[in-house]
């Protein structure tokens, strides 16, 4: 497979339609059509489903799509990082979970920049897992994640500062009127998570020997969507504490966010 015919086909994808990719490429039309043939000839399978107007993915051409934008993107770092010698350039890939603590990245970020303007930083706003997991493919070059999370295969340093966790909820819920949560508050709760392995065990942990009846409804990989299931009422978001703050998803006071008080001994 070659990464100029991987960029047509994901133009294709892009546009749904081989006449308007080809506008855009600046290639004529029956040079992608043979082009696209051609790769699926290679791979022995085919890639769309061809209508009259627009083209729809196959499962074949869906796989093919999600991992042709992992080789373009890795091989264009590549090209980045080599050209232009003389001279400290090139980009970096950064994957970071949403906390305060971003703000210590951010000024090392400045401090890199004002030293090597030519490096460019890519920040990628996702979770642990999905750090992990593009950190052993070679995608990002580091990744900033929160505990819990497995660190034992990487060399890690531990930022300054401390996360709190917290609840995100309706101005209007039962527990709105709190500064603080406690163990007892989550009898009957109604709970959205993230789906980043550790974060139920951190609950259970907090919880402790408590026998306190709650129920996962819904799980998360970034904020933004979670902060619309509470405002739908579907359940209590839990968080980073503070994070509503500094990431704009406070919607005019809609949200309060309060954070957890060490369990009761």
């Amino acid at each position: 497979m070659e990464i100029r015919v991987l960029r047509y086909f994901i133009k294709v994808v892009q546009e749904q339609n081989i006449s308007r990719a080809a506008q855009l490429l600046h290639v004529s039309q029956p040079t992608i059509s043979r082009q696209l043939k051609e790769l699926e000839d290679e791979l022995g399978v085919v890639l769309f489903k061809r209508g009259s107007r627009s083209i729809e993915l196959t499962e074949s051409g869906d796989y093919l799509a999600e991992q042709a934008r992992q080789i373009i993107s890795l091989a264009d770092k590549t090209r980045d990082n080599i050209r232009q010698p003389t001279d400290i350039t090139g980009s970096i890939t950064i994957g970071s979970g949403e906390s305060q603590t971003m703000m210590t990245m951010a000024k090392a970020i400045k401090r890199l920049g004002d030293q090597y303007p030519h490096i460019k930083v890519n920040l990628v706003s996702t979770n642990a897992d999905d750090v992990w997991k593009r950190l052993k493919t070679g995608l990002f070059d580091f990744g900033m994640v929160m505990e819990p999370t497995e660190k034992q295969h990487y060399d890690f340093m531990t930022l300054p500062g401390e996360a709190r966790w917290g609840l995100l909820m309706r101005q209007d819920a039962p527990l709105a009127g709190k500064s603080e949560v406690t163990p007892s508050d989550f009898k009957g709760a109604k709970l959205i998570v993230s789906h980043q392995r550790g974060v139920s065990d951190l609950l259970k942990d907090w919880l402790g020997s408590s026998q306190v009846e709650y129920q996962i409804v819904a799980t998360y990989n970034l904020l933004y969507n979670a902060s619309l299931l509470v405002a739908a009422g579907v359940g209590y978001a839990l968080c980073l504490d503070g994070i509503i703050n500094t990431q704009g998803t406070n919607c005019q006071g809609q949200f309060k966010n309060v954070g957890f008080r060490q369990k009761e001994m």
